[in-house]
């Protein structure tokens, strides 16, 4: 039988800590994470922190201030804050890392923390997360020579500046734009950006409630989505933005209500980012890839692939001093912001695009889906993962397809379509991307014939 502390150490996944509050995370064991990072990162200047919105964020936050004090750090309060505020904090001079406390899109009694070094580098299971575990696990927290200092720090005029870098604010058309902050901490910041900036913002579950009385901003399940389209249509709007409640990711919808899938996102701004940057290095994921790299390459980009994860996907950023990485997921990585994900940046270079382009977004977009038709990532709860991508290998090996275990199994059939199966690195579930070359109906027939062999629950 497991024991209590072994549960609590399950909540340590593949790029971060994340677990449901007080079960399998409480204040005790968020202390001691606190411990451990000063231990294992031994950080040279002060460790900004910041929080979510969700209601046990604000006690986590102070346990594990603690912790870091009573290690001996410094710590930069920044408080109520998006993910990416921290990336950003961390990165500015004198500090020496930083700690968000949030558990983005997952159910309201979960809660968790992603963890950056001195200058926004990446914490993950093959950078430090693992050692961090290990001594919380086996209680080497370290000695303490002093204690550390907390004091409170206003970010946001620095954090606003840097995002309005992106654009040529002189170029922005009065787009009308709604925005769904899905009662997260993406409210704030439009507000903040508003002034500087000509759109008309229709603003919904705009006010920040930790308990998500529109329920968990997770937009990218279909039942979360028809406030933002309907608001779209009612306001005739030129695009729609929703956000995660950390808003490290945000969707885009078009002006007709129409959700665009993140993966023509990603190349919507790897275009957009190499006009600027010729023969930049473009960073994917595996799970949905012919387009990206269809585009990196016509405008003379060189597109790289690379796990699956906001942490592999950063520490891969800059290892080949990419220009911009892209998740179909909706995770979009920048040079020019530490290598780190913005769930702010991409909404901004898309209205850019809209407005310098004089084309509505669905146009933008519609030649790229026509040649690179998608499935979407479908996802199915299975107690048994490993055997169902057994299933699918062993029924498509007749065929002898190219095989890429980057991040699961991803499978190419010439260049007529592509599966990429995988387990998710947070959730309970085996997620699904099919993708074909110019031929819709030849997507549909696979996707249907691999779930059909995958099996589980939606």
């Amino acid at each position: 039988m497991e024991t209590q502390k072994e549960k609590r150490i399950a909540c340590f996944k593949a790029y971060d800590v994340r677990g449901r509050v007080p079960d399998e995370l409480d204040e005790d064991l968020v202390l001691r994470i606190g411990r451990g990072y000063v231990a294992e990162v031994r950080p040279k200047g002060a460790i900004a922190v910041g929080r979510d919105i969700r209601l046990s964020s604000d006690a986590l936050s102070q346990a594990l201030i603690r912790g870091l004090t009573e290690g001996g750090a410094d710590v930069v309060d920044i408080g109520l804050c998006g993910t990416e505020m921290v990336y950003f904090a961390a990165s500015l001079e004198g500090m020496g890392g930083g700690i968000m406390v949030t558990a983005s899109h997952n159910p309201r009694d979960y809660n968790g923390m992603k963890f950056v070094r001195e200058g926004a580098r990446p914490i993950s299971s093959d950078s430090g997360l693992l050692e961090i575990e290990a001594r919380v696990r086996t209680g080497r927290l370290g000695r303490v020579r002093r204690k550390g200092t907390c004091r409170a720090r206003d970010i946001l005029p620095g954090y606003i500046e840097r995002l309005l870098s992106f654009v040529d604010r002189r170029a922005l058309r009065p787009l009308s734009i709604v925005t769904n902050a899905g009662n997260g901490c993406a409210g704030p910041i439009i507000d903040a950006l508003a002034p500087s900036l000509p759109f008309r913002f229709v603003r919904i579950h705009h006010e920040p409630d930790g308990n998500f009385p529109n329920g968990i901003p997770n937009p990218l399940l279909s039942e979360n989505r028809p406030p933002t389209i309907d608001a779209v249509l009612e306001a005739k709007a030129d695009l729609g933005v929703a956000w995660d409640g950390d808003f490290d990711r945000c969707f885009l919808f078009d002006e007709k209500g129409g959700f665009v899938e993140g993966y023509y996102i990603v190349g919507l701004l790897a275009e957009r980012m190499l006009k600027k940057t010729p023969g930049a290095k473009v960073i994917h994921d595996p799970r949905l890839i012919w387009n990206t790299i269809d585009i990196a390459r016509a405008h003379g980009g060189i597109p790289v692939q690379n796990k699956t994860g906001h942490a592999f996907m950063k520490e891969r950023m800059r290892a080949e001093d990419a220009i911009y990485g892209g998740e179909m997921s909706a995770h979009h990585y920048f040079r020019e912001f530490t290598y780190c994900d913005s769930g702010m940046i991409p909404w901004l270079l898309v209205a850019s695009a809209v407005s310098e382009s004089g084309r509505p977004l669905s146009d933008l977009i519609a030649e790229r889906e026509r040649l690179f038709p998608c499935s979407g990532e479908i996802n199915r709860r299975l107690d048994d993962p490993k055997a169902a991508i057994e299933r699918v290998r062993a029924h498509f090996a007749p065929e002898k397809p190219a095989i890429d275990l980057t991040d699961g199994l991803s499978m190419a059939f010439g260049d007529r379509w592509r599966l990429n199966l995988r387990e998710s690195n947070t959730e309970p579930v085996l997620r699904l991307n099919v993708e074909a070359r110019g031929d819709r109906d030849l997507m549909r027939a696979k996707t249907d014939e691999s779930l059909a062999l995958i099996g589980g629950e939606p």
